[in-house]
């Protein structure tokens, strides 16, 4: 069965469109389960009923007809219950329901499964039987498993208006990712494509067929010739059997058919790259199939073939294009910054990526940048979104492909509210972030890119809160020098003094990689990262200490912060590494007063050993993502889970509140750096837990100022003590949004549902 299912798997999805996937669907589960019927029902939001699309035994004049409300009939159950229903006799269940179009009275047996996308219910999937019989445990998992396989086939369909038939929906989709940079976006997709990825290549209909073809075939000379070359170098050096294999290759590529097929694709209308990719995907599915080894080893050689023409074809063709709509939203399966910076800054309003997190590099530059982002949309079916139109919600993580009319009025009322807002609030941002009672909170920033806007900022903030030092490594392909890293901090601290600069040493790791220093590991979040790295490597944290020293003579504005401390032995380390670079450069005749010295608090061992850190280190700050992540063992760059990821969970709040009341006890100050400050309700909690200081990406400061600016230090203390005693994330933000809501603040929080 294990085999059956895995071909009926690949026949699904190598379906040209949805159509031809459902009726292979359909047919197959019936043939593998020998069962008389096998039905699929999609599920309309819209008329909340579920429509017959297809079926193999039922009468087929009842598919687009059929229409079940949720809850009625025993696959309304089904997808009521959001759970299987196996009968023998299924006429004598109180929910059967007879339709006569379907002829179905003559079926006595009943299994329906359904069909569940990100929590999403999407159809129900059935089968059905003439005689009374007892589907098995195997029969009800392998209908599961297929459901399971159809949910993203059918999201897809979703996305890319593959669904025609007429008693269904116009095709809007929403998929969900993970919320990198906060805000809302409209415009058209504009997809990046990366070079040689047969499964990223767009339709495109060609203005010249003549020019399409010729240009495949000069492709296809250039391989050939590459293969050729290749063998007459490795002649030598490898076996004759290995060495056929180019020979294998060579009479693939000298084959008329496949240059044949491609052409032919392409006078029905495709340019040549996604000829060829309609063709090699083609291939390669049927020899996946086929029973004999050999063939199926003959898919990886296609596939191969197909990567190194379609490389040919894409020589000289920018992977953006020349020119972009006046509301571009770019969507890649990875997008990096260097695509970032070829698109106008006027005309981008979002970026979309199947890969990425919220840590990435892109996602950094989009928040300084204050672009709505959504990164990690694993589900995303790129090659057919170019052109269409998408509403992006940065602050939700969600992204809908051509949205209704009324989604679309929704959003522009939004987008033209936040407008009016930041003109409003852009006029008290050089006031004090003072509280109505004259509480003083300091408000800093975080950093990490060039010093564009340090005039700008520098009379609203109270300093840099976080100088993320990765991002300098992150542009250059080899770890930069003791000079080239002096001249970046020395950038900062003269552009910021005499404010604070607080520099955390390299933290890469987790998500954060470098190009020429990868970590390759299982779990990498809990693996090789921030000080554990450095430590590991003291040439480079000693390079970097040197550079900060010097980079701060004269200007003693520098704050040294060492990320991912989770053993005090690792701070002694770290800071005896300080202590001898303070006294090399002293013998090399440079004075260097030692820096105030601080720890990252986001291992929760952290917590528990504060009054030992307190003894070694001047101040702390938290880094509350992190700490969410590690204290509620959620990826927060997994969209499967990223619902879990809540930096208002009460057991975090508990942790947060017990951090800031042990640094005033230790009489330290302690900060926070995480995504939870720049959230205007978040940073009255946390300013009435008694953090000294909050920093924050420089777009989220006019509405934490605006929050700070319209309280009471009492008020918000009184805030803390009511939420405290709440037992669950949504309870928190329900009673936050009440708050704030009396208070007249509910227009400094991102847009409800």
């Amino acid at each position: 069965m294990l085999e059956v299912l895995r071909r009926v798997i690949q026949e699904v999805n190598g379906a040209r469109n949805l159509d031809a996937a459902l009726s292979t669907m359909v047919r197959r589960i019936r043939k593998a389960m020998q069962t008389d019927v096998c039905s699929f029902y999609l599920y309309d939001k819209t008329l909340e009923s579920l429509v017959l699309m297809e079926t193999i035994g039922l009468r087929t004049q009842a598919v687009g007809r059929v229409v079940l409300p949720l809850g009625e009939g025993l696959v309304g159950m089904v997808a009521k219950r959001s759970e299987p229903l196996n009968l023998e006799d299924a006429r004598s269940h109180p929910h059967f329901r007879y339709f006569e179009a379907t002829g179905e009275e003559r079926y006595s047996s009943f299994l329906g499964v359904p069909i569940i996308h990100q929590r999403h219910m999407l159809g129900v999937l059935v089968v059905q039987q003439a005689e009374k019989r007892s589907y098995d445990d195997e029969d009800e998992a392998f209908l599961v498993t297929m459901a399971a396989q159809l949910a993203g086939v059918l999201a897809h369909a979703l996305a890319t208006g593959n669904l025609t038939r007429p008693a269904l929906p116009g095709g809007q989709a929403m998929f969900k990712g993970v919320a990198a940079s906060p805000g809302v976006a409209m415009g058209e997709a504009v997809v990046i494509t990366p070079p040689a990825d047969l499964n990223s290549v767009p339709d495109l209909i060609p203005s010249n067929e003549a020019y399409e073809i010729a240009r495949l075939k000069e492709a296809i000379g250039k391989t050939r010739d590459e293969i050729r070359a290749a063998g007459e170098r490795l002649a030598s050096r490898i076996s004759s059997q290995e060495l056929a294999l180019f020979d294998v290759y060579q009479q693939m590529l000298g084959e008329a058919a496949l240059s044949e097929e491609v052409e032919k694709r392409i006078r029905e209308g495709q340019w040549a790259p996604g000829a060829l990719a309609d063709v090699v995907r083609r291939h390669v599915q049927y020899l996946e199939r086929v029973d004999d080894d050999y063939l199926r080893e003959r898919a990886a050689d296609i596939r191969d073939l197909g990567r190194r023409v379609l490389g040919h074809l894409q020589e000289g063709t920018p992977s953006t294009p020349e020119t972009y709509p006046d509301n571009a939203i770019l969507v890649g399966d990875e997008i990096s910054v260097a695509m970032l910076g070829e698109v106008p800054r006027d005309k981008l309003k979002g970026l979309v990526s199947v890969r990425g997190s919220s840590t990435s590099h892109v996602a950094i530059v989009a928040r300084a940048m204050g672009i709505p982002t959504v990164l990690g949309m694993m589900d995303l079916p790129l090659p057919r979104l170019n052109g269409a139109p998408l509403v992006l919600d940065g602050h939700r993580g969600r992204l809908f492909v051509r949205p209704t009319a009324d989604l679309t009025l929704r959003y522009e009322s939004l987008i033209a509210e936040e407008k009016v807002l930041s003109e409003l609030l852009e006029h008290e941002q050089d006031l004090p972030s003072t509280t109505q009672d004259g509480h003083e909170m300091p408000l800093m920033v975080n950093t990490g890119l060039a010093v564009d806007a340090t005039a700008l900022l520098k009379s609203r903030i109270a300093g840099v809160g976080l100088y993320r030092t990765e991002v300098p490594f992150m542009i250059t392909e080899r770890f930069p020098g003791e000079k080239e890293q002096m001249r970046m901090y020395r950038e900062q601290l003269e552009g910021f003094a005499p404010l604070p600069v607080v520099m955390r040493t390299l933290d890469i790791g987790g998500d954060k990689d470098l190009p020429y220093f990868p970590i390759e590991e299982a779990n990498p979040f809990l693996g090789w990262r921030g000080m554990r790295v450095t430590l590991d490597h003291p040439e480079v944290l000693m390079v970097q200490l040197r550079a900060m020293l010097k980079a701060s003579h004269g200007l003693n504005n520098l704050y040294v912060l060492f990320p991912m401390i989770t053993n005090v032995e690792e701070v002694d380390e770290a800071l005896r590494l300080l202590d001898r670079a303070i006294i090399e450069l002293g013998e090399e005749g440079i004075t260097i007063e030692r820096p105030k010295v601080g720890v990252m608090i986001e291992v929760p061992a952290t917590i528990y050993q504060m009054d030992a850190l307190a003894k070694r280190v001047d101040f702390f700050s938290v880094g509350s993502n992190d700490l969410t992540q590690y204290l509620l063992a959620v990826d927060r760059n997994n969209p499967r889970v990223s619902s879990l990821y809540d930096a208002l969970h009460p057991a975090l709040l508990g942790a947060l509140q017990e951090l800031a009341q042990d640094a005033k006890r230790l009489n330290k100050p302690i900060s926070l750096c995480g995504e939870l400050a720049g959230d205007p309700a978040g940073a009255l909690l946390l300013m009435a837990m008694g953090f000294t200081a909050l920093s924050m990406n420089a777009p989220s400061l006019p509405k934490v100022r605006a929050a700070i600016r319209r309280v009471t230090l009492h008020d918000a203390k009184a805030l803390l003590a009511e939420i405290m005693r709440l037992d669950t994330p949504a309870q928190v933000h329900e009673h936050l949004n009440k708050r704030l809501d009396e208070w007249q603040l509910s227009h400094l929080l991102p847009p409800r549902d």
